[in-house]
């Protein structure tokens, strides 16, 4: 189980479904480029093509972060980036890789407590929390 997760409730349309299936697959695609060596803006490209390629978008204002002594650390875990930049990935970091979308422009603004886009299209949003070993990464929050 992921630690945030996108529910469908009742029937939807094809392409809310459809954009769930993405932005999960999203998420799975940004892990396995979690590994000693590589970069945080591998992640973040991983993310962001396959979200971009199927016709979405990534929300640029919200992302992943480390996890330490507080829930919400550096670094910035962006879920859009060029392959190959951003802090190295190294053994012994914890952090949470969060793809955030929408199915139409990626710009937020604030809604109550929270946000929402602000073209009123859908958004979605799945969350894993991951700790760097030296064969990988072990995702924590799968129970």
């Amino acid at each position: 189980m992921e630690v945030g997760k996108t529910v469908p409730v009742g029937k939807i349309s094809p392409v809310a479904d459809k954009f769930i299936k993405i932005t999960k697959e999203a998420l799975e695609k940004g892990i396995k480029e979690a590994r000693p060596g590589n970069h945080f803006g591998d992640i973040g490209n991983a993310i962001q093509r396959h979200v971009e390629n199927n016709g979405f978008a990534v929300v640029r204002d919200l992302c992943g972060h480390g996890i330490g002594r507080e829930l919400h650390e550096e670094p910035q875990v962006l879920n859009y980036a060029e392959h190959g930049t951003g802090l190295v990935i190294q053994e012994g970091m914890v952090f949470c890789i969060e793809p955030i979308t929408a199915a139409g422009d990626w710009k937020i603004k604030k809604a109550g407590l929270g946000y929402k886009t602000a073209d009123n299209s859908l958004s979605c949003h799945f969350e894993h929390t991951l700790a760097i070993t030296k064969n990988g990464c072990q995702v924590l929050t799968i129970i």
